[in-house]
């Protein structure tokens, strides 16, 4: 059978053996329990006339799981649809609903495979967590009850932790897509992004938050510097060098059909952002009203220092550099948003919208790739900028994490190990899978295919005239 001619039928059958999976692991626990159930049940008889103990008090705070909950919401809005209609907005109009398409096909398959192992793999915090890997005693959600709690966020339900981390784990992999915008393949990219969640997000996730490595070093990533938006940006960058550039790349006219689509996504992002960054203190208290501030100044910061750069550079300033603005802004202060003062994030802020500027506009065109909506560029950059410039900022009035002094360089330096190691293991693991990916199903679609667009070639629709 030729994989490359069908990778529908290999996307079922890898479905239905994860059903399998899935429906054979609670027996298995239940097997490997049994003894210990039985054992329980003796001693139970032998203690049946002593009172029973009264039931210990939860320590599950219902303001901070309504926040959570809200918080998860709004994370999942920032990928469906803030960032499928920011970047359908910037495409060309031929290719928008293959555009929109892979942020709502990511958001599917990352569910699944966080349930199935993506979740256990990261955050399965047992009495001695891996430094590279979690255990995989969660997989499937074996064990995870109702009212269970993990001991990385003890005062809320770990159903709605895991539930919260995984709108992280989904849009990830969504923000790649800019890179390589109009030239895959779909059956590529889900391959890609597959491979991609459990082989590059899952073990920095660990790695930063989870118990791992990065995180007993002392890396400070409140909300996703390094873990998601350099992580990102890396891999959209090996994705646009492998993939080489559009057909048509700088002589066809390439600009966005519907800004108007892009002013929504990235108003959505903005919005949704207050989840991820507020949300990552993982309560209601003090340090999520701190993160939620700076994420608004940061925000409004870089999208007016990207307008007036650009203002001055090419004498106009233009709805794409202020929404791109915010968006780096949003970017950059995600790993300080937790860890900085008020003025350390608008700071963070004005550095982000310059620089990401300089990165979008003039960095990609001396260099000569195509990042085609700027995932790299934005993403990329603005993390390195914000990771780097949370060591410089941290507060320790802000967050009284143990150790943390204003200023002081050896967290500068531990900053810059961290984003090294993210770095280096998402370019190398990001571009074996993509060679991967070219010989099971091929990356790119026919010329012919491309210049018709993806819409038609990719899924058979077009949007209306």
């Amino acid at each position: 059978m030729n994989f490359k001619k069908t990778p529908a039928l290999w996307g079922l059958a890898g479905l239905a053996g994860l059903a399998l999976v899935a429906a054979a692991f609670p027996a298995l626990a239940q097997d490997a329990s049994s003894a210990v159930s039985s054992a329980a049940s003796a001693a139970a008889d032998t203690t049946a006339a002593t009172p029973a103990a009264a039931a210990p008090a939860s320590p599950i705070n219902s303001g901070d799981t309504a926040w959570m909950l809200t918080s998860m919401a709004l994370v999942l809005m920032m990928t469906i649809p803030g960032l499928g209609l920011f970047y359908g907005g910037m495409v060309r109009k031929k290719n928008v609903l293959s555009t929109v398409m892979q942020s709502f096909a990511i958001t599917c398959i990352v569910t699944v495979l966080w349930f199935a192992i993506g979740y256990s793999a990261a955050f399965t915090n047992d009495s001695t967590p891996g430094a590279f890997i979690g255990s995989f005693a969660h997989a499937f959600f074996i064990g995870i009850e109702p009212n269970s709690v993990n001991s990385l966020a003890g005062t809320i339900p770990e159903n709605v932790f895991s539930a919260f981390q995984m709108t992280f784990a989904i849009i990830t992999p969504a923000l790649i897509c800019g890179a390589f915008a109009e030239r895959m393949k779909f059956s590529a990219m889900i391959i890609f992004m597959a491979l991609w969640l459990l082989l590059v997000y899952v073990p920095i996730a660990h790695w930063v938050w989870g118990g791992g490595f990065l995180g007993t070093l002392g890396v400070l990533d409140f909300a996703g510097g390094t873990v998601v938006h350099i992580n990102a940006g890396v891999a959209g960058l090996v994705c646009a060098l492998v993939l080489g550039k559009r057909k048509g790349f700088g002589t066809t006219n390439m600009a966005p059909h519907n800004l108007v689509l892009t002013f929504i996504g990235a108003s959505l992002l903005w919005v949704g952002w207050f989840g991820f960054n507020a949300g990552s203190a993982v309560a209601a208290n003090g340090l999520a009203g701190a993160a939620m501030m700076n994420t608004q100044v940061a925000t409004a910061a870089a999208a007016l220092a990207w307008m007036f750069v650009e203002w001055m550079v090419v004498k106009k300033p233009s709805v794409l550099g202020i929404l791109s603005g915010a968006v780096a802004g949003l970017v950059a202060v995600t790993p300080a948003s937790g860890f900085v003062n008020v003025t350390g994030a608008f700071v963070i802020g004005i550095a982000a919208g310059g620089l990401c500027y300089y990165a979008a506009a003039h960095l990609k065109r001396m260099l000569g790739y195509d990042d085609s909506l700027d995932a790299f560029g934005v993403h990329g950059i603005g993390g390195i900028i914000g990771a780097l410039l949370t060591g410089v900022f941290a507060d320790p009035l802000v967050n009284g994490k143990t150790g943390l002094i204003s200023g002081n360089p050896g967290q500068v330096w531990t900053q810059v190990e961290g984003i090294a190691v993210t770095i280096v293991w998402t370019a190398v693991v990001s571009f074996i899978i993509l060679q991967v990916c070219r010989v099971l199903v091929g990356l790119r679609p026919s010329e012919q295919d491309e210049e018709e667009g993806l819409d038609i070639s990719q899924h058979g629709e077009s949007i209306a005239d």
